[in-house]
């Protein structure tokens, strides 16, 4: 089988290949084809993935080019982790915002927007090619805003692209092991749009086991959004909230943090990695523990705003790349292979179309929930309506998606505003203009989307 992987010189793709390295079923994946625009990380993605290949007799082949259609022609999956714009662009989404005293993320709020208006279109191109090249291939998406980019190239492949986040089942296999758990005996009733979502229950052998984790203060104390949100919080919720939540429930505790810290998240990838990339040429045998160090220091700073600009205690690499708790998105993008391929039944949270599954959302609207995966494809599982402040919100969110996507589709400013004055943590229309001008005005790439 053949995968291709939409921005194979990116930092994501040697825990993709890594979960192939290991991988024992049949069939499986002989044959990885990288697609970048950057011939310099195509280069150094090679090295370090050649590196890590050593002792592995089967090893997937491995064809680097910086041409859409050779990566695409014959495969049977797709891995798309596209940056449009580069970390560049993600530092502008950040510094326009909060220029303006609005959040800076890359995937929430208007960061977020001004992130996706410039991969609608290239993500949408890329799914045509797909569809003339490799029309059977199952396209799983982690580009971001994740939730946005599927719905997008729904609109050209349908139900055969489906999005990938890590952190909901994350969050279930974190849970389990907190309550001293089997985490593969843990089904998850978990609602939501990507980065918005919740855990309402965790059923272990049939049992939830959720309200005896929020009486317990030592257990939800030692997990991180008991630390992020606070045990009352969460309580008064009577769910926990996906990570991205603090963003809309702490939204001036966010925005105060990430202005006062000096440096954002795209500030610091936007060193980390170039300095990565300059000193990869020179690494020779040692490029993949580069690579390691390099991740292990991203890894520690993820979301430090929501956790009062602290880091987590740095994970030793090589167990990241061992430990299931820690295969995130590889792991998850190598069982819905191996569900559809091999037939190996698996549910998991994925973001697919909603098909009535949450009412009041459009029946094409994608959600992140349960979903079975099987050589039928991907079927999104029955699941209790969602409370009134869920709903209120993922339907607002929903909204200002789907505007995103028309502006992205069809150039229209108006759109785009829209999307910015709607959005719930945009509190202005004054500011949403302000932001439309920023980011026309300091990203190519938008302004290039953005013509009428």
């Amino acid at each position: 089988m053949k995968l291709c992987i939409l921005g194979g010189g990116g930092f994501r793709t040697p825990y993709v290949y890594q979960a192939l390295l290991r991988d024992t079923g049949t069939p499986r994946v002989d044959e990885v084809a990288l697609y970048d625009v950057d011939e310099r990380r195509l280069a150094a993605m090679v090295a370090i993935l050649t590196e890590l290949a050593a002792g592995f007799e089967d090893a997937p082949r491995l064809v680097p080019t910086t041409v859409l259609q050779d990566a695409v022609a014959g495969s049977q999956y797709v891995f798309a982790a596209l940056r449009v714009g580069g970390l560049e662009g993600r530092r502008c989404d950040e510094h326009v915002a909060l220029d303006l005293d609005v959040l800076g993320q890359e995937t929430t709020g208007p960061g977020g927007l001004a992130y996706a208006i410039r991969t609608v279109p290239v993500m949408v191109e890329a799914a045509r090619v797909i569809a003339d090249l490799a029309p059977d291939a199952y396209v799983m998406n982690f580009t971001n805003p994740a939730g946005i980019i599927t719905e997008a190239m729904q609109t050209v492949l349908g139900d055969r692209v489906l999005g990938i986040c890590d952190t909901p089942s994350g969050l279930g296999r974190r849970v389990a092991g907190t309550l001293g758990l089997d985490h593969t005996r843990v089904q998850m009733d978990y609602v939501g749009l990507n980065h918005l979502g919740w855990m309402r229950r965790v059923l272990y052998d049939g049992r939830d086991v959720l309200p005896e984790l929020l009486a317990d203060d030592a257990r939800l104390a030692a997990m991180e959004e008991g630390h992020v949100f606070g045990l009352d919080w969460i309580r008064s919720l009577g769910a926990i909230p996906n990570e991205y939540l603090f963003y809309y429930y702490f939204n001036r505790d966010a925005v105060r943090t990430i202005i006062d810290s000096g440096k954002t998240r795209g500030d610091f990838l936007a060193e980390s990695q170039g300095a990565f990339y300059d000193r990869a040429a020179a690494a020779g045998n040692g490029v993949a523990d580069l690579w390691r160090e390099t991740v292990a220091r991203r890894s520690a700073s993820y979301m430090a705003e929501a956790k009062g600009g602290t880091q987590d205690e740095p994970v030793d690499p090589k167990e990241r790349e061992t430990d299931p708790a820690h295969q995130g998105y590889a792991g998850v993008a190598l069982g819905v292979m191996a569900a559809i391929s091999r037939n190996e039944r698996q549910t998991m949270i994925l973001n697919v179309r909603n098909r009535g599954t949450i009412q009041g959302l459009p029946d094409d609207a994608v959600v992140e929930v349960p979903t079975m995966v099987d050589a039928n494809g991907v079927h999104p599982l029955t699941t209790e309506q969602p409370d009134l402040h869920q709903i209120g919100l993922m339907a607002q969110v929903k909204d200002v998606e789907r505007h995103t996507i028309a502006a992205g589709l069809t150039g229209s400013r108006s759109e785009a505003l829209q999307a910015f004055a709607l959005h719930p943590l945009v509190d202005s229309v004054t500011v949403a203009r302000s932001l439309l001008d920023g980011y026309v005005a300091r990203i190519p790439e938008v302004a290039a989307v953005l013509t009428h």
